[in-house]
């Protein structure tokens, strides 16, 4: 091979490594994240012990804000669920009764049994702490279809993780009707707007249903940034894939929702809706952060490929490409679907949806992503 053959050959892996990055990277610049939190290495059995949890902060701010998250509870005539009277004492920054890695249990109980076992719940899920006033508001978002084996052990193992840490909360699950492709994160944004029409939550988790938590520090609250909170999964042996991630569960308050304009709606199937947040996440001028891996670990249900139902989004990386050009029109400003039922079950709140598929493809088509 002369010289003139393997400089063409050089010039073309550039040219593949040049087009690789502009599509995995929105539009075309270096994705770039800085985390909240600093790893602070592994938990000594004395921490465990005394089930202390206090996160090195590189922005003091930050710190600040989790330790004077007191929020102001009015009552509202809109609301579905009961408020906590305000002349609760407010309960503790740090939920006294944690104690680390906790037992998961992987078990599909029944609902009546799990009914049973949570009898304190309010119709529709919610729950409040008896003693004192809750700090965190959180609506606890699943975005769901033909689960209900999953949702159980979720539930299961959720629902008292969520009253140990004095949470007032509730979850609800947001399923599409039979003939809409999954697009998980506009049942997201509908989970959102749905909520927030029963009560006033002011922070929410977005949370698949198969992931399920490790370790009770694992606070389900928000802080001043963004929180990935799936970041060590037993399916990636407890390693983060890619420091901009922000799947699997996330933690944002209303206004940051807001800011970024939600989630995408133009994700029909599987894969690059995850990717399109993180994106927001910056574009709107936050940071992701995260707790260390020693503490927000998860196990991962296993399930078969839903390829009919959920296949792979062959637009994806086209419209990850384009995130920083469309994030403020795509999302929360033009979501349109029609809800077609919202059941209050004992344990959560489901809500059934009509995304509007084809409509919202034929927009997408106009917009320059035919076939999307």
């Amino acid at each position: 091979m002369n010289f003139r053959t393997r400089a063409l050959l050089a010039l073309l892996c550039g040219l593949a490594t040049i087009h690789w990055i502009i599509s995995y990277c929105s539009d075309g610049g270096l994705f770039s994240v800085v985390t909240d939190y600093e790893e602070p290495g592994e938990v000594t059995q004395r921490e465990l012990e005394l089930a202390v949890f206090e996160p090195t902060l590189r922005d003091p701010a930050t710190r600040l804000l989790e330790e004077n998250s007191t929020f102001a509870v009015n009552s509202t005539d809109d609301s579905v669920f009961h408020m906590q009277p305000s002349t609760l004492t407010q309960c503790p920054v740090h939920p006294p009764n944690l104690v680390g890695p906790i037992r998961v249990f992987m078990e599909e109980a029944k609902m009546e049994d799990l009914e049973k076992a949570f009898p304190t719940l309010e119709v529709g899920g919610h729950s409040t702490p008896t003693n004192c006033l809750s700090r965190h508001r959180v609506a606890v978002i699943v975005p769901f279809r033909d689960r209900l084996p999953h949702l159980r052990i979720l539930l299961h193992n959720l629902i008292g993780l969520l009253q140990k840490q004095q949470i007032d909360f509730a979850v609800f699950t947001v399923e599409p009707i039979h003939n809409n492709t999954f697009n998980r994160a506009k049942l997201m944004n509908i989970g959102y707007k749905e909520a927030l029409k029963l009560y006033p939550w002011n922070c929410f988790i977005f949370h698949d249903v198969d992931l399920i938590p490790e370790d009770d520090r694992n606070l389900y609250s928000c802080p001043q940034q963004p929180r990935h909170m799936s970041v060590a999964i037993d399916k990636f042996k407890y390693i983060l894939p890619y420091r901009s991630i922000f799947g699997g569960i996330s933690a944002m308050t209303k206004e940051h929702m807001e800011k970024m304009n939600g989630f995408s709606n133009d994700y029909w199937g599987w894969g690059g809706e995850d990717d399109d947040m993180s994106s927001r996440v910056v574009y709107a001028g936050y940071k992701i952060s995260r707790y260390p891996k020693a503490i927000a670990r998860y196990k991962m249900i296993k399930h078969s490929e839903e390829k009919k139902s959920n296949p792979v989004n062959p637009c994806r990386h086209k419209l990850m490409g384009k995130t920083r050009r469309r994030y403020k029109k795509d999302g929360l400003a033009n979501l349109r679907y029609k809800t077609i039922r919202v059941d209050r079950n004992p344990l959560y709140t489901h809500i059934e949806v009509d995304m509007y598929e084809k409509e919202s493809r034929a927009e997408l088509a106009k917009a320059g992503f035919p076939g999307c």
